[in-house]
């Protein structure tokens, strides 16, 4: 490396689960986005699910087994980064507690939950990221997932890149900060509760105006999208990192699935 020049960082894409079955554009959109901020990107072939269902269920043998697979598979990473406010908050936050009773993992638990960042606070809090080369012609509002913001802090970030996109409009939405009623599981167990939740969050979604409804979480994406569509709203859905990127070109969330 030549005297001055400094080195890239190395960055592995955890991709989750749901972008990698319902929603890979969102993906390519977070590589674009990494590589626009100056860092070299790799999506780790052995990576596989967070652990999070399991976690959630309350089956911490099998989350600790796939705990060691994911920390194996990173570790050799200058960062992990991915696109969903849920799964980052469990590697995050919640792996070293899976290992309190083996120092060896914890300490590898420790170490590797320190480099894991949500994608859009990684971009503006880590590599200083302050606007994007993009355009969408439109009226966006922006819905808080309930990990992303609770666990991890992030509010003010997508927001203010969202800002400097071309022809965006931002809108505030009313009880942007509280849950849509998917959470994981949750939404399976009580399907009932989940229902009235987002029956609440889709109709102060529509009173907004806004023509399309953004945030950083797929789940919650896909569980409000399916919602305003049986309610016959006329709001298209999609991942932030998506308008961000520049890559719009896809059908929006729920609309058609992706070959």
């Amino acid at each position: 490396m030549a005297e001055g020049t400094e080195r890239r960082p190395k960055v592995a894409l955890f991709v989750t689960c749901l972008v990698d079955l319902f929603r890979p554009t969102i993906g390519f959109a977070a590589v674009k986005l990494l590589e626009e901020a100056g860092c070299d990107v790799e999506v780790p072939a052995a990576q596989t699910c967070c652990g999070q269902p399991a976690y959630n269920s309350g089956d911490r043998r099998d989350t600790r087994a796939i705990a060691k697979k994911v920390i194996a598979a990173f570790e050799p990473y200058d960062y992990i980064v991915a696109p969903s406010g849920s799964c980052s908050g469990m590697l995050k936050v919640h792996y070293p507690g899976l290992f309190s009773d083996d120092p060896a993992w914890r300490s590898r638990a420790e170490a590797f939950s320190a480099k894991v960042h949500e994608l859009i606070s990684f971009l503006t809090d880590v590599r200083g990221m302050k606007s994007v080369a993009a355009r969408f012609a439109g009226t966006v509002t922006y819905h808080d997932a309930c990990a992303g913001l609770r666990e991890l802090g992030i509010h003010d970030q997508p927001r203010r890149l969202l800002k400097s996109v071309d022809g965006l409009t931002l809108v505030d939405l009313k009880d942007d900060n509280v849950c849509c009623g998917f959470g994981g599981t949750f939404c399976v167990k009580y399907p009932d509760i989940s229902n009235a939740i987002v029956q609440k969050k889709a109709d102060l979604i529509a009173a907004t105006g806004a023509g399309t409804l953004l945030a950083g979480d797929l789940g919650c994406l896909m569980n409000m999208a399916g919602k305003l569509q049986r309610d016959n709203q006329p709001v298209a859905v999609r991942h932030v990192a998506e308008v961000l990127a520049d890559m719009t070109d896809t059908p929006p969330i729920g609309e058609a699935r992706e070959a």
